[in-house]
């Protein structure tokens, strides 16, 4: 919803309001776009020959000759194939056009990966938006829906920007500096950008916090000082930050243990920019060395770091090399289940209290807390130690 809100304000831009191209293969009023049939209108060359069905709805089925968004029905490929299309119209007919293609984040890739894959050959420009991310977002759904390897999928494009971010200010930060990127300096790039459909508070984005968002990471709650205390770095991607905000207050009021949290809306980003700076210090041996964005947020803090996202364990293992310290992952690997979204992240290991016991373990395991800490949590949040491996089922 935040996303459509802020495509209809672009769409109004006087400016390039219709250069924006809308494209969605199916299911619109799943993504919150309906809104946008009365204020653009689905195009139709014949324009509109039939009365819709919610012909009696405020926000009805409305296509015109003049319409600006692309309902191309149940095709992935001919959906990403206009995409295409306009995004590379800045060069096959001059005109630069930005569009924005909705779609199941589990259908993108997995079903059209070759055509990503041709439109980053293409040096396309445009936003394509992963609908529904995560593998426990969409409840209910099963393996179809549940998307849990996107982000490691597009990750392997080199001219593709992915991004799972989790607040509103956040996406809004990460598609203004796209449109920079793409309209103004005219980089050959085009973005993947993860948006679910949960329903939470968005708080207003803390101060000097653009910086970390467009690079990938950066610290969200700082918690009070302990003198000394147990402390541990807590590392929250997408749909499952508020999670790990959640499992620092466990972390604080049941076990006395200091937990900052950071956003992460780039684990691909910040892979990049460590290999730069691995590439840079490299090629100039004498220099003073460069530090990756990891390892300049985290160096300075203390106590073993633990990342959880909603996409498989080898997406946060992408930055293990420039992680200062003990470095512990979770996240969603197996196949999609029914259910709802507390009993999918209780059986994927990725909810609070797996995140608050993976926490203890590692502060255990550097000598700051007793093991025995570690089985009072799992006794106290009812974890089953005899459940099957999730990777496994």
């Amino acid at each position: 919803m935040v996303f459509v809100q802020l495509l209809s304000h672009l769409l109004r831009d006087p400016a390039f309001g219709r250069t924006l191209v809308p494209i969605v293969a199916d299911e619109a009023r799943t993504f919150g776009m309906q809104a946008l049939f009365r204020q653009v209108a689905i195009y139709s060359a014949v324009g509109q020959l039939y009365q819709p069905e919610d012909k009696d709805e405020l926000l009805y089925y409305k296509e015109a000759r003049d319409g600006q968004i692309l309902e191309e029905g149940i095709t992935e490929a001919g959906a990403l194939a206009s995409w295409i299309a306009a995004a590379t119209s800045y060069s096959t007919h001059g005109v630069p056009m930005l569009p924005f293609y909705i779609f199941y984040s589990v259908f993108g890739y997995r079903r059209i990966g070759d055509l990503v894959w041709a439109a980053g050959d293409s040096r396309c420009r445009g936003f394509l938006i992963g609908a529904t991310a995560g593998r426990t977002t969409l409840s209910g759904e099963g393996l179809q829906h549940q998307d849990g390897s996107s982000h490691l999928l597009f990750s392997v494009v080199p001219n593709c920007v992915a991004y799972d971010p989790c607040y509103g200010y956040e996406l809004a930060a990460i598609v203004q500096d796209g449109m920079r990127r793409m309209l103004e300096d005219q980089e050959d790039v085009f973005y993947y950008v993860t948006v679910t459909n949960e329903n939470y508070v968005h708080p207003a984005m803390p101060e000097g916090a653009q910086e970390g968002i467009l690079r990938g990471l950066y610290r969200l709650r700082l918690a009070a000082d302990r003198q000394g205390g147990p402390r541990v770095q807590l590392l929250g991607a997408g749909t499952l930050l508020r999670e790990g905000l959640a499992a620092a207050e466990l972390l604080e009021e049941d076990w006395g243990v200091a937990a900052d949290v950071w956003s992460v809306t780039s684990f691909t980003e910040l892979r990049r920019d460590g290999l730069d700076a691995e590439r840079r210090n490299r090629l100039h041996p004498s220099a003073v060395p460069d530090l990756s964005w990891v390892e300049q947020c985290l160096a300075p803090t203390a106590g073993p770091v633990v990342a959880v996202s909603d996409y498989l364990r080898t997406v946060p293992d992408l930055i293990r090399a420039w992680v200062p310290r003990r470095y512990v992952t979770l996240g969603t690997d197996g196949y999609g289940r029914s259910d709802t979204r507390a009993a999918l992240r209780r059986f994927f290991e990725v909810d609070r209290h797996h995140i608050a016991v993976a926490a203890l373990k590692a502060v255990a395991d550097d000598g700051s807390i007793e093991q025995s800490r570690v089985e009072e949590a799992i006794a106290r949040y009812g974890i089953d130690t005899g459940g099957p491996n999730p990777w496994d089922c």
